[in-house]
């Protein structure tokens, strides 16, 4: 970034400091947030999409004439941060680097890191001095963080609802647990596998003498097919008693069973080397000897499989392999469940078909989803096993199993690892008196899905997974007894975890610029009550003040659009449309939501803990704020994932130069006008109409391509059919640059504040009023000629590369009228596969013989080539095709430097003149 560039963007800012604070008006509002962020790093460019893409749409309606809030807060609660402070206190090497290299924090503060809130109050700071350094049009004098004594009254008084409502409930559940912490996690508190979802097994139990080898399933109907078990030869397993019964297992399934209400203890080790060929028993299969496998993973649920090779991929490779060395031959797969589709054994049909050579083939994994989902979509047991379709058989055999043969469920994760901020792994835990939010409500549910429906979900897509996510959720475990936050009000032992105490927050937005100046200790449930709810109290303290945050409240209430990454629509976006049904009435339920993509760098996904991550101030730094927004707009729609390259971010910064340059120029133009001004001001028309839909349909992608590219090549045509150094008329000039810079300002504010003033404007051109298109100026004939003299410049310039004579001369042959009625015949038939038939019955057609029949086939390939809403223009606005070649003369022979001829194809004997069609004339080069 050049000096000039730096000096620039400071003034831009110092113009702004104060512009974007705002308050009910008589305007209409709209109000936009997007999920606040939990400082414990520097933001990355992923962060700086998230929140230049909403601050493009409120820059778009603040020139729209509405009154736009835009806030931002801090999200602190949790024990993320507790863990980063942690790891940074015994010196973790890895966090260390993080922060000192990655972050560049200086030494001394680093230092004080060791306390969770000097990470937090600094990360927060930075993330502000960067959000204004990339021109974000924040209110700033609401900002807040989540651990403030005002911010936790509101919690406390939220809690208090959804307590009341039934919303709160007490049990024992599966949860994601650090033993290091002692504490639940959730999403945010982890450093890897965030998502990991806990998956529900059932443990069958085979004796083996008076001891059980416990094997776990997601398919318990498959237990009458088991042919053998496998073991990892060379893993150590551990003889243990659990529940005081002995049992051979893997001391990682010891461990993760001593956190699932089991009491395990450990009497021994064994090599599983010592159980190969030892055989089992089980009531339902009989039998079976125990193989090795050395790809069984000792921490995969209990670390022994039970194998199934008539139903499992896996299963049926592995057996195949040992017996094409000769070894247990004697083994057959066992049919248990008819598919369509498959014969008796699906697995081993699907593995042969599919010419797997062996189990480290990569097509293994999506052949094996493809088995397991034909049998639970259209599988049924065999008679002599019940007869019933996978789906219930499935859950029927499971409890069968746990009700007369001793099986229980194991909880396990579906990817690993799971690793806690604070370094530690987490596992799976059954934990008793947690709070839990009752997700699983069904009433509570279907005043979700009501309100879906009624919300606008951008793309419309998404609509899909919020629903599958409202049907899927189950109870939340909603408190921690480690890290930040508000303590539950009825249960103080007990914090409130970080996504159940971030979901109605854009309502307290709405009075945080006032509340943050009252004492917490008047701030009782019922201010809030009267603030959020209109209800009554007597002897409501500072009433005047409460009277104004109500009214703050309900100007700016419901949000308009929130805007978040598509990966919280599982967790966060769906909790808060929870939680408001709720709290409040349906007229102050949200609106909608944009869900964002996620975000790459040199396309592989961004991450700050494994350094995959450019900074967004080095980014600034580097190339310019304007350069960086307008890249990130113009890398993808909002909803689509994006990929940062430097190399493609320098070409942004000369497209901004380029711009600038046009403008400047623009402004001293003194040219008198010129007939193609018609052409181009109905053009600006055009792109301001088109620009505006986009952008109120969250197009940012699009509406930058229209405003600046398509613009930009309209000035391009414009400058060329000028010619002869001719700069264009002065005031269409000046009425181009002022609508183009207001278009680009969303986009590109600091260039365009530049410009603006510049111009000769005191004010700030973001709150310069938005152009509107103006029909009067929109010349549809002008666009229809300069469109055909384009369209035939370029078959020109096609013709005159591929010709090896030297050129002399160019003769135009536009088409007769009777071609102009087949084209137009074609264009209103409603029967476009049978038009040709049609148009030839007509006499006046037919007369023509072989020469309107080939008119009638090319004039219906050529309109087929040209876009609907053209060809409605051309019939409706019909050129005068010879006119316009005849007025475009002088500019085709400067152009091409060659004489041109207009002529009516009728009138000319050539032999390619019969080629002419309308909007499409012959060419004949000479």
């Amino acid at each position: 970034m050049t000096q000039d560039t730096i000096n620039q963007e400071a003034a831009v800012r110092a113009r702004w400091e104060g512009a974007f604070v705002t308050k009910p008006s008589d305007k209409q509002k709209f109000y936009l947030t997007v999920a606040y962020p939990y400082p414990s790093g520097a933001m990355h460019v992923g962060h700086g999409r998230t929140y230049i893409v909403p601050d493009v749409i409120a820059r778009f309606w603040r020139m729209r004439g509405r009154e736009v809030l835009y806030p931002m807060a801090f999200h602190v609660t949790g024990a993320p941060v507790v863990g980063i402070s942690k790891r940074i206190a015994r010196k973790d090497e890895k966090a260390i680097k993080l922060y000192r290299d990655l972050y560049r924090v200086p030494q001394d503060v680093l230092d004080s890191f060791t306390d969770p809130l000097n990470i937090v109050n600094h990360f927060a700071n930075e993330y502000e001095r960067v959000m204004k350094q990339a021109g974000l049009s924040i209110d700033w004098t609401r900002r807040f963080t989540t651990v403030e004594p005002t911010y936790s009254k509101f919690i406390e008084w939220q809690w208090k609802h959804l307590n009341e409502a039934g919303h709160v409930v007490k049990g024992a559940h599966p949860v994601r647990y650090c033993p290091q912490d002692d504490n639940p996690v959730g999403d945010h508190d982890l450093l890897e596998g965030d998502k990991a979802e806990i998956q529900k097994f059932t443990l069958i139990l085979f004796k083996y003498g008076d001891i059980t080898i416990p094997c776990a399933t997601l398919r318990p109907e498959t237990i009458y097919g088991v042919t053998n078990l496998w073991v990892n030869p060379d893993v150590e397993y551990v003889r243990a008693a659990v529940d005081g019964k002995e049992w051979i297992l893997s001391r990682e399934a010891m461990i993760k069973l001593g956190l699932q209400d089991h009491e395990v203890k450990e009497l021994g080790v064994i090599r599983g080397s010592e159980l190969v060929d030892k055989t089992v028993t089980h009531p339902f299969c009989g039998e079976i000897p125990i193989l090795p496998a050395v790809f069984v993973d000792p921490d995969m649920a209990t670390g022994l499989v039970m194998s199934v090779p008539a139903h499992a991929p896996y299963d049926y490779i592995a057996l195949r392999d040992l017996q094409q060395k000769g070894k247990y031959t004697s083994i057959k797969p066992v049919g248990l469940i008819k598919v369509d589709g498959f014969g008796e054994f699906p697995a081993v049909e699907a593995v042969e078909k599919a010419d797997i050579i062996n189990q480290d083939d990569p097509n293994l994994e999506a052949l094996t989803q493809e088995v397991y989902s034909a049998e639970h979509s259209t599988g049924k047991m065999y008679e002599q096993y019940g007869g019933k379709p996978v789906k219930f058989a499935r859950d029927e055999i499971g409890q069968l199993l746990t009700d007369k043969h001793g099986s229980f469920v194991m909880y396990e994760f579906d990817t690993r690892p799971v690793v806690c901020r604070c370094g530690s792994r987490v596992y799976v835990k059954v934990l008793h008196d947690q709070w839990f939010l009752e997700y699983s409500d069904p009433a509570w549910k279907k005043q979700v899905y009501d309100q879906l429906a009624n919300m606008e979900l951008v793309p419309s897509e998404v609509r899909i997974e919020f629903d599958r996510t409202v049907g899927w959720l189950k109870d939340w475990a909603c408190s921690r007894r480690v890290g930040l936050g508000t303590k539950m009000p009825w249960d103080p032992e007990w914090l409130i975890e970080p996504l159940s105490d971030s979901t109605i927050y854009m309502a307290y937005y709405t009075i945080a610029a006032r509340i943050k100046k009252m004492n917490p200790a008047i701030l009782t449930p019922e201010v809030f009550d009267y603030i959020f709810l209109g209800k009554e109290s007597p002897d409501l303290p500072e009433r005047a003040e409460l009277d104004a945050m109500r009214k703050e409240f309900l100007f700016w209430y419901p949000y308009d659009f929130r805007f978040s990454a598509k990966d919280l629509i599982s967790n966060h976006l769906t909790f808060q449309i929870f939680h408001h049904c709720s709290i409040f009435p349906k007229n102050l339920l949200p609106h909608g939501m944009v869900v964002f993509g996620m975000g790459l760098l040199n396309g592989a996904k961004m991450s700050s803990s494994k350094g995959n991550v450019y900074l967004l101030e080095d980014a600034i730094n580097d190339f310019g704020a304007d350069t960086v927004r307008m890249f990130l707009i113009g890398s993808g729609e909002p909803w689509q994932d994006f990929d940062w390259r430097n190399e493609l971010v320098a070409s942004t910064r000369k497209q901004i130069e380029r711009f600038a340059s046009t403008i400047r120029e623009a402004n001293t133009a003194g040219g008198s006008p010129a007939s193609i001004d018609r052409w181009i001001i109905s053009r600006v028309q055009e792109h301001i109409r088109e620009v505006t839909r986009a952008m109120e349909n969250f197009q940012t992608r699009q509406a930058l391509q229209e405003a600046f590219f398509g613009l930009e090549s309209d000035l391009k045509w414009y400058r060329r059919r000028l010619g002869g150094g001719l700069t264009g008329g002065k005031e269409t000039l000046h009425e181009i640059s002022s609508t183009w810079v207001r278009l680009l300002a969303p986009i590109i504010p600091f260039t365009a504040e530049g410009l603006w003033k510049e111009m000769g404007h005191d004010e700030l051109i973001s709150f310069a009023s938005w152009p509107e298109a103006d029909e009067t100026k929109i010349d549809i004939s002008a666009e229809i000629g300069e469109d055909l003299l384009a369209r035939t410049v370029e078959d020109i310039e096609s013709l005159l590369r591929i010709i090896k004579m030297k050129p002399q001369q160019v003769t135009i042959c536009v088409s007769p009228e009777w071609k102009w009625e087949i084209f137009t015949m074609i264009a209103s038939a409603p029967d476009k596969k049978n038009v040709m038939r049609e148009i030839m019955q007509q006499e006046s057609v037919r007369a023509r013989g072989k020469e309107a029949a080939d008119a009638v086939k090319n004039c219906t390939t050529h309109y087929h080539r040209l876009s609907s809403e053209l060809v409605d223009q051309i019939v409706e606005s019909r050129p005068d095709e010879l006119a316009v070649f005849i007025a475009a003369q002088k500019f085709l022979e400067n152009e091409f430097n060659l004489k041109f001829t207009m002529v009516a194809a009728e009138n000319c004997s050539h032999e390619k003149a019969g080629n002419a069609l309308p909007y499409k004339p012959a060419i004949i080069i000479e």
